[in-house]
């Protein structure tokens, strides 16, 4: 998401975003790989862990490799401070596809969503109401867990679900022998075999995210976020077939019209 809001502010974006998104994967890679092993060797009783009296595990990961109070509070605070770092940034990129999609007129309100402040050079309207939903969603959890996880499942569903449309296009595009838009970088010869085996690996993933976590299946343990796709998506394409196929032409022919 963020390599979208930054789309339109890097210079020679087709460039600039796909080496930092690699660079990206190679270093969070290595220091994924460090910290994993690391929580491991210094993991100590999982059962302990699970049932720790601050209700918060990775705490008490903390304390059993460090035995300090002291050390636990820093690297708390620590992780509080890149936590709230990352809530900013998601934030800002959230608000900013909201306006950028309303400024093609993809959403309902778009003439609303895409204002800018003529003071501030924010889309204020769309900040605030990434803050309000977010702030309203944050609440769902002190009535129930159930609908939180369902929120959160449906989150990473719709994530996971635009990497697999924009993947398939293009794998389709392969295929079929259609030509793909210019570029300024490319996976090479390589490129069909690496979308194949995305969508592979994508795939299974997808479809867990739907499935409830325990067993036996009740409504307090349903995973009720495959309801709520379903229903936003064919909320979506009811307005895309009333609406939006009259409104909505797409940022690139609107590039192209303008220049």
């Amino acid at each position: 998401m963020l390599t979208l809001e930054a789309a339109e502010e890097v210079e020679d974006a087709g460039r600039t975003l796909p080496r930092s998104i690699m660079y990206s994967v190679y270093l969070n890679g290595a220091m994924g790989f460090l910290m994993a092993a690391t929580l491991c060797f210094c993991l100590g009783d999982l059962a302990a862990i699970v049932d720790t009296p601050t209700g918060i595990p990775f705490i008490q990961v903390f304390y059993n490799a460090t035995q300090s109070y002291t050390a636990t509070n820093i690297l708390v605070t620590i992780f509080i401070i890149n936590l709230t770092a990352c809530c900013v940034s998601t934030l800002a990129t959230a608000s900013r596809q909201l306006w950028s999609f309303a400024r093609d007129k993809g959403v309902p309100f778009s003439g609303w969503f895409a204002q800018v402040s003529p003071t501030m050079h924010v889309p204020v309207r769309a900040t605030a109401a990434s803050v309000t939903v977010t702030c309203l969603v944050s609440l769902i959890n002190i009535g129930s867990t159930t609908a939180l996880n369902a929120m959160v499942s449906l989150c990473v569903a719709a994530g996971l679900s635009s990497y697999y449309i924009s993947i398939g296009c293009v794998v389709w595009k392969r295929l079929v022998g259609a030509p793909l838009p210019p570029r300024r970088w490319s996976l090479g010869r390589y490129g069909l075999a690496i979308n194949i085996t995305s969508l592979c690996f994508l795939t299974p993933i997808w479809l867990f995210t739907f499935w409830p976590p325990v067993t036996p299946v009740e409504p307090s343990t349903m995973n009720w976020a495959v309801v709520m796709y379903g229903g936003i998506v064919i909320w979506s394409l009811v307005y895309y077939s009333i609406w939006g196929r009259h409104a909505y032409s797409g940022p690139v022919t609107v590039v192209k019209r303008d220049y």
